[in-house]
């Protein structure tokens, strides 16, 4: 693999454990020898921008948000994909019928109408709370909504959603999902963040560990993480380590990568 320009990195589960806010020195070593190579590092997460850690001494180039919908660098802002507005607002309804909070976020702003236990635990991931609004329904109005969140379980999907034809569910936990536009997602947007550096797919790379990841691995070569959703396992390209073991650092080591 000597001719890898540009590789993506899920967070949660893939750089760090999820009991963690910080990579191990194992994966900072593995990533400042990639910038030291040219490699374009991107973040590939679930996570808003303001969300996004920051690792001492790491630069990312690239920032894939909210599962894709919002992609940028220092320069440029790559691809833009807000949630349907009207969309939005029928799942708030169905989110008050099924007696179940909501987390919504602009681009640099989320918020909720109030937590539950799950809800929040969601936000503890992501070390940043939401502000609580009495009115999310203006804060839709007044606001693009890139990405809600929703303490449900599988079974609950089809409620969630029901009446909307522009959203869909993406989930990298067993607690809470993220829902998105039906056009969405990691996939696309990779495609996207290729195209605007001139690389082709089988110049590129992705680690990941959840469900989310699926169809970033539809598109460039995926490696999952041990920990690793049994769905992502059986699409991936090849498997590593687990975080907790800095299956980053030795897959790259042992591929010669770095």
């Amino acid at each position: 693999m000597q001719d890898i320009k540009i590789i993506f990195f899920d967070i949660d589960g893939t750089l760090i454990s999820l009991d963690k806010d910080d990579i191990s020195a194992k994966t900072r070593k593995a990533l400042s020898a990639l910038k030291e190579k040219g490699i374009i590092l991107v973040i590939a997460s679930g996570r808003s921008p303001i969300q996004i850690p920051h690792f001492d001494g790491i630069d990312f180039d690239c920032h894939l948000t909210f599962n894709g919908s919002l992609c940028f660098n220092d320069k440029d802002q790559i691809f833009s994909n807000p949630l349907d507005r009207a969309d939005v607002l029928k799942l708030i309804e169905n989110a008050k019928a099924m007696d179940k909070p909501l987390g919504l976020a602009s681009r640099d702003r989320y918020v909720a109408n109030y937590l539950n236990d799950d809800l929040g635990k969601y936000f503890s991931f992501g070390s940043t709370m939401p502000d609580i609004v009495d009115d999310i329904g203006r804060f839709v109005r007044d606001n693009d909504v890139y990405q809600m969140v929703m303490p449900i379980k599988k079974e609950e999907y089809e409620k969630a959603l029901a009446g909307t034809d522009k959203l869909k569910i993406t989930a990298w936990w067993d607690r809470a999902v993220d829902i998105i536009p039906h056009d969405g997602g990691k996939g696309r947007s990779v495609e996207k963040i290729l195209e605007y550096y001139g690389f082709d797919k089988n110049e590129a790379l992705a680690f990941g560990d959840g469900d989310n990841d699926i169809e970033m691995f539809e598109q460039v070569r995926g490696i999952a993480m041990e920990n690793a959703s049994e769905n992502l396992k059986n699409i991936s390209f090849d498997t590593c380590k687990s975080v907790d073991s800095d299956g980053v650092y030795y897959y790259l080591k042992d591929k010669g990568i770095i």
